[in-house]
């Protein structure tokens, strides 16, 4: 008899109520229901807490406002269930988002995480995806170097990858799922199931990604973690690009401490390749 795929949904949120409305709709309008739905509210001031009054079948957690790998973390920790996908409150998987990756996974055993292609919407209209955002799916982990290309919301994996790579880094403000992508991606095959099978939204105020400036400095310290594995050679490449553009960035703001930080990373790395 074959195994039956259940899943836990986890959803972190801060102060998003009205959009975690929208997320979870998507979720119960799936055409493939997850087994359990969390929610993982992180320290929210708004009407947050409500939403186990709107959705009564969620799983809902409180906790003081920690950052999104601590609530994600939480819910991996709390889930019951085999099969994890992760969905941002701001985001909404279309209705197909769930099906298509389970006959994804029962007609391919041996791979343990997937994602799929997403629309990008501003203002109510689909936007064109950059060039460089363009998903190919052949390997996770070179497609993933220079940006993440996995949208957490798109992901479905297997819980015992944790148990091999860990969890969210909950040192890093941003960037924590472009450390673990790829993390995983050196032990795993990561597959791409090849539809637009979520909404991305942008606009609003509280995005993760633009609230920070110079996102490549958290990516160099995820990448920094890859010193001495295969990929080195590569790493090392990746590393000088991204200081060298951060340097430049310290030197025109003037940023003193800045400057001395990347010009020594760099001094270090460019003395090691000759």
């Amino acid at each position: 008899m074959e195994k039956l795929i259940k899943i836990t949904v986890i959803i972190p949120s801060y102060n998003r109520y009205e959009l975690l409305q929208r997320a979870l709709e998507s979720v119960y309008l799936q055409t493939f229901l997850a087994d359990e739905v969390i929610v993982v509210d992180d320290g929210s001031t708004d009407k947050t807490a409500q939403i186990k009054e709107d959705f009564p079948h969620i799983k809902y957690f409180y906790q003081k406002n920690s950052g999104v790998s601590s609530a994600r973390n939480l819910g991996i920790q709390k889930a019951k269930n085999e099969w994890i996908a992760f969905l941002d409150s701001d985001d909404e998987w279309c209705r197909e988002k769930l099906k298509e990756q389970v006959n994804f996974h029962k007609n391919n055993r041996d791979i343990l995480m997937s994602y799929t292609d997403e629309w990008w919407i501003r203002d109510g209209d689909v936007v064109k995806i950059p060039k460089k955002f363009h998903k190919i799916g052949k390997n996770a982990f070179l497609e993933n170097l220079l940006y993440c290309n996995i949208a957490p919301s798109s992901v479905l994996l297997h819980r015992s990858v944790f148990g091999s790579v860990g969890v969210f880094d909950e040192s890093l403000e941003v960037c924590e799922d472009y450390d673990l992508w790829l993390r995983i991606a050196l032990q795993f095959k990561i597959a791409l199931v090849d539809k637009k099978l979520i909404k991305k939204y942008a606009g609003h105020e509280d995005q993760l990604s633009f609230k920070y400036w110079g996102m490549d400095r958290f990516r160099v310290k995820a990448l920094e973690k890859f010193m001495g594995t295969e990929h080195e050679s590569l790493i090392v490449e990746v590393l000088i690009q991204k200081y060298t553009l951060l340097l430049e960035g310290a030197r025109k703001y003037d940023n003193i401490t800045d400057i001395k930080i990347y010009e020594s990373r760099l001094e270090f790395l460019i003395n090691k390749i000759e």
